[in-house]
C-alpha cells in the first residue's frame, strides 16, 4: 500500500521588540528566572495590559511580505488552558479575527518551486517555562518569558513529507529574519515550530487523522519527528488501527514521538474577546508607511540572480539570508558576466565554509567585497591558479584584509606561465618518468594526472595546470 504524507506547521516566531506584548517587561534572553516578569506578566489583580506598538508593526511586515491579507480590525482573545506556567489561567491571543489572513511562501525543492498557502498569522504572547532539573524531583517555573510577543504562522497542509516541512521552515525563518522581524535563534526558542501529520492512501482526498508534535526547535528534529511519527501512523494503519488525534512530544535521544495528551479542538479553549484589550484597528495610512520601508524580499533577489545565468538552486542559496543576497548583489554589479558563476560559487563554497568555522552567517569578516571580482578575474588571466584563490588568498583576505594583487605578490602565488619555461620543465620531468610517459602513450589516461603532479611539485603548485597539459599532451604525442 503507498501512503502520503501530509504535513501543516504551525510556527512561532518572537517579535524583536525590546518589552513584552502586554507590558513593559524586558525581552532580553538569559536573565535569572523571574526576574523579567512584571505584574502584568504574573497576572496580579487589577492589572490591565496595553498591546505592543512595535509588535504589531512587525506582524504587519509579515503580512505584507507573504502578500496575506492585513485585516483593518482585529481582536485579541482569551484562550483558557491551565498549565503551571501560565499565571492568568488563559493565554491572549487572536482566534477568530487575526491580524493577517491568507498569504503564500514560496519553497525551492529539487523538481522546482511550490507555493505554501498560509491559513493566517495572529500575535499572542507566550508563556513561562517549566524547569525539571536542579530542584530534587520537583519542578520550578521561570516566568521571564510570559508575555513575550509571538506571531503564530499557520500554514495550509500543502506539504507532503519531511523534505518539503523542511524547506518550507528553512524558508519561513529565512523570510522573518530577512525583513528583521525575529532574530531567528532557534536555541533560544525564538523560532520553534509544531508539526501537524497525518497519512493518507495516495490518490485519496480526504485527510487522515493529525497528530501535532510540539516544540520543534531545529530543522533536524523537526525532520526526523515527522519521519518517524508517518512511519507510526503508517505501521499502526497497516496492522489495522486507527490513529488517535492527539499531541505528542518528540525525544531526540530516543529518536522518536511520544504521546503527551489528547489533541484540543477550538471549544476545548473557550475562546471569546479579551474585555480588557478594545479591537485592534490598523489605518490604510499606517499598512502604507510600513510597506514603504520593506525591503527586496528574496524571491525579488532570486529572479534577479537568475537573470544573471545563475540556476534556480544557486539563487535560492545566495539568498537564504539578506546579508549574504546584499553581498552577492553588489559583487555581482562590479563584475564581468562570465565571471558570475565563479563568484557565487565562492560565495557558497569557500566563504561560507570560512562563515561556518567562525559560527557567523552573515558576517564577512576582513575580506573586502569589492576585490572578489578582481580575485575573479587574476583567475581567469592565468595569474593565479583557482586552488590558490580558494585555499590561499580568499583565507587571507578574511582574517587580514588586504588587496589581491599585494596578497599575489608577498606571497608569491602568481603562476608560472612562460610557455619557454614550462616547456623545459616539462621535458625534465619526462626524462625523470619514463614509465609514466611510455603508461600514457600506451593508453592510461590516469599516468598524465602523475605527470601534471610532477611539474606542480617542482614548480611549489604555481605552474599553470592548463598549460602544462597541453604541453605534456603535445610532447607525449596524444
Amino acid at each position: 500500500m503507498v501512503w502520503e504524507v501530509v504535513v501543516g506547521i504551525e510556527t512561532h516566531a518572537q517579535l524583536r521588540t525590546q518589552s513584552k506584548m502586554f507590558s513593559g517587561a524586558s525581552t532580553a534572553f538569559g536573565g535569572a528566572p523571574n526576574t523579567q516578569a512584571s505584574a502584568v506578566d504574573i497576572a496580579l489583580p487589577g492589572v490591565l495590559p496595553v498591546a505592543n506598538r512595535g509588535a504589531v508593526e512587525l506582524a504587519i511586515r509579515f503580512g505584507i511580505a507573504v502578500k496575506g491579507a492585513i485585516n483593518r480590525r482585529s481582536v485579541f482573545a482569551r484562550k483558557s488552558y491551565f498549565y503551571p506556567d501560565l499565571p492568568k489561567g488563559y493565554q491572549i491571543s487572536q482566534y477568530e479575527l487575526p491580524i493577517v489572513q491568507g498569504g503564500e511562501v514560496r519553497i525551492v525543492l529539487p523538481e522546482g518551486e511550490k507555493t505554501i498557502r498560509l491559513t493566517r498569522a495572529h500575535l499572542e504572547e507566550d508563556a513561562g517555562k517549566s524547569l525539571h532539573e536542579d530542584f530534587g524531583g520537583s519542578s520550578g517555573i521561570d516566568l521571564n518569558r510570559a508575555g513575550t510577543p509571538l506571531l503564530e504562522i499557520v500554514s495550509e497542509p500543502d506539504l507532503r513529507g519531511a523534505a518539503e516541512a523542511v524547506a518550507y521552515a528553512r524558508a519561513l525563518h529565512a523570510l522573518v529574519r530577512w525583513i528583521g522581524i525575529c532574530d531567528g535563534n532557534m536555541q533560544e526558542g525564538s523560532f520553534r515550530c509544531d508539526a501537524n501529520v497525518s497519512v493518507r492512501k495516495v490518490g485519496a482526498r480526504e485527510l487522515g487523522t493529525r497528530c501535532e508534535i510540539k516544540n520543534l526547535n531545529s530543522f533536524r528534529f523537526l525532520e526526523r519527528a515527522i519521519e518517524f511519527e508517518a512511519e507510526r501512523q503508517i505501521g499502526l494503519l497497516e496492522d489495522g488501527g486507527a490513529v488517535l488525534q492527539e499531541t505528542r512530544l518528540y525525544d531526540a535521544e530516543r529518536d522518536e514521538t511520544r504521546s503527551m495528551r489528547t489533541k484540543e479542538d477550538a471549544q476545548d479553549y473557550r475562546y471569546f474577546p479579551d474585555p480588557d484589550l478594545l479591537p485592534l484597528v490598523i489605518s490604510t495610512e499606517e499598512i502604507a508607511r510600513i510597506r514603504s520601508g520593506m525591503p527586496a524580499l528574496p524571491e525579488e533577489k532570486r529572479r534577479e540572480f537568475a537573470s544573471l545565468g545563475l540556476s534556480e538552486y544557486q539563487a535560492s542559496l545566495l539568498t537564504s539570508n539578506r546579508e549574504t543576497a546584499e553581498a552577492a548583489a553588489q559583487i555581482f554589479e562590479d563584475a564581468p558576466r562570465a565571471e558570475i558563476h565563479r563568484l557565487a560559487n565562492w560565495l557558497m563554497g569557500p566563504i561560507a565554509a570560512l562563515q561556518n568555522e567562525e559560527g557567523v552567517e552573515s558576517s564577512f569578516g576582513k575580506l573586502n567585497l569589492d576585490q572578489l571580482p578582481k580575485l575573479a578575474q587574476r583567475v581567469s588571466d592565468g595569474t593565479v591558479s583557482s586552488s590558490a584563490a580558494t585555499a590561499v588568498i580568499l583565507p587571507v583576505m578574511w582574517k587580514e584584509g588586504g588587496t589581491v594583487d599585494a596578497i599575489i605578490e608577498a606571497r608569491g602565488l602568481k603562476q608560472i606561465s612562460d610557455a619557454g619555461a614550462l616547456e623545459k620543465i616539462v621535458d625534465e620531468v619526462l626524462a625523470a618518468n619514463a614509465r609514466q610517459a611510455e603508461n600514457y602513450r600506451a593508453g592510461k589516461e590516469k599516468a598524465l594526472n602523475s605527470l601534471v603532479g610532477q611539474v606542480m611539485k617542482r614548480t611549489q603548485g604555481k605552474a599553470n595546470p592548463a598549460q602544462v597539459n597541453e604541453i605534456l599532451r603535445r610532447r607525449l604525442g596524444r
